[in-house]
């Protein structure tokens, strides 16, 4: 495996696949790695020759006050999963590489990021559309794989994708999930035993959400109603949850179109996140 600590020796990299004619696919990643990153680099390798994993912490996704400098980073470990999994290049620059000092250029996706994780963290998606902007450019992947967890993420950049007519084929992970339900996640490092004990409501609130639905219940309201009250009981502090088109993103009254429910919730201090397609 390669490890790729500037720009040029990435490019460089894919360069020489290029000649050979491999297809190259990309993970970008904030690093902390876990098994939800590790089966969208499986996926990746069923659609590519050579697998790049970016680890990159991008502080211009993050919001003041938020967990920018405790996100949790663990390089050694990282690398030593990249091994094992297969990854042919790790990509892993410092900031200074990604941002120039005057950097003044953004990549804004309009009508996607105002709602759910948009409304929650200013300036959030606006962050996540220009460095994934930047790692297509610099790794310039046939494919690119991203988790569903992070719904409206992966919406965001599949509208970037097609609107910049950007050649990559953006494949969507299924969530990966702990054995008691707990969507999987970097920032589950958080958790005390406690919280860690108690967040396993939001998934099991989303699935209660999904049997109603699918025994008849169409109506949003009860249908988020019910995932508030069990996430609350859970000890949990919402910060939303929705259910909206899988399309715009746009509330929905009744789930007669495909639907996602979306919930963010607080246990002590950590914000998770988890979603549920309905229809």
């Amino acid at each position: 495996m390669t490890i790729c600590r500037t720009i040029e020796e990435m490019r460089a990299q894919v360069r020489d696949w290029r000649q050979a004619g491999l297809r190259v696919g990309l993970v970008p990643t904030m690093g902390y790695l876990h098994e939800g990153h590790m089966s969208l680099v499986d996926l990746a390798a069923q659609r590519a020759e050579r697998v790049v994993l970016s680890i990159y912490v991008n502080p211009t996704q993050f919001g003041p006050g938020e967990d920018l400098d405790k996100y949790p980073r663990d390089f050694a470990r990282d690398e030593a999963l990249c091994r094992q999994r297969g990854v042919q290049a790790l990509f892993y620059p410092e900031s200074r590489a990604m941002y120039a000092p005057s950097h003044s250029t953004w990549v804004v996706v309009e009508g996607l990021t105002e709602t759910l994780c948009g409304r929650s963290r200013p300036g959030h998606f606006r962050g996540v559309s220009t460095v994934v902007t930047k790692l297509f450019n610099i790794v310039q992947p046939d494919v690119a794989v991203f988790g569903r967890k992070d719904a409206q993420q992966v919406l965001v950049i599949q509208r970037l994708v097609r609107d910049l007519d950007q050649p990559v084929e953006v494949v969507v992970a299924p969530i990966v999930r702990e054995a008691d339900g707990l969507a999987m996640s970097s920032r589950n490092t958080y958790l005390s035993a406690d919280e860690r004990r108690r967040a396993v409501c939001i998934s099991q609130a989303l699935q209660d959400a999904a049997d109603g639905y699918a025994g008849g219940e169409l109506d949003a309201c009860r249908l988020r109603a019910g995932v508030t009250a069990r996430i609350q009981a859970g000890g949990g502090r919402v910060d939303y949850v929705e259910c909206v088109s899988r399309d715009t993103l746009q509330a929905v009254t009744r789930v007669d179109q495909p639907a996602l429910l979306a919930v963010a919730a607080f246990f002590g201090k950590t914000r998770l996140i988890d979603n549920v397609y309905l229809g």
